[in-house]
């Protein structure tokens, strides 16, 4: 693990120069706002979902990054069954990283301040109502006593809407 540990600020380190040159740098720039996205898994969302002007609303975005639960449908019952594999693995599995950060209590750090500041009032605002959306939703998943990992799973789907919300907000003004 420490060797993972002492990888990510080299990689993050030679991502940076990549992406002020990259088009969706501004986008990349928005979605760090939300807690627990830094450049490594902003950079992988947005690979993964190239153009997103092909999803009207966030429901077909996060069925294509495998984040809707499967049904079995029977007659008049609907039972909603496990999340798929399926989609983009390496940006499913960056949603569930940060999704971790909502178990704990609303707040602002130091380093998500200083990406805060970098990025519209709009953005800034969306940033915080999504931290207090998915803390509060945690909350009540774990006190129903549904278990921690389906709870992170429902945070990450939450986390795929304000991604989606954040961008196309970026297109609109830039």
């Amino acid at each position: 693990m420490a060797e993972h540990t002492a990888r990510l600020p080299r990689l993050e380190a030679a991502l940076q120069p990549q992406v002020q040159s990259w088009r969706w740098a501004p986008v990349v720039a928005a979605i760090q706002a939300l807690r627990g996205v830094q450049c490594t898994v902003a950079v992988t969302l947005i690979a993964a979902l190239g153009d997103r002007s092909r999803f009207d609303n966030p429901r077909p975005l996060m069925s294509y990054l495998g984040r809707t639960p499967s049904e079995h449908p029977s007659g008049e019952r609907r039972r909603p069954g496990a999340i798929p594999k399926t989609g983009n693995s390496h940006a499913r599995r960056a949603l569930i990283e940060g999704a971790g950060a909502s178990r704990y209590p609303a707040k602002v750090s130091r380093p998500l301040q200083l990406r805060l500041e970098k990025v519209p009032q709009v953005i800034q605002a969306m940033s915080w109502q999504a931290q207090v959306r998915r803390c509060k939703r945690y909350r009540r998943l774990v006190a129903r006593g549904k278990h921690v990992n389906p709870g992170v799973v429902a945070i990450a789907r939450e986390r795929a809407a304000f991604v989606w919300a954040i961008a196309r907000e970026v297109e609109v003004t830039h």
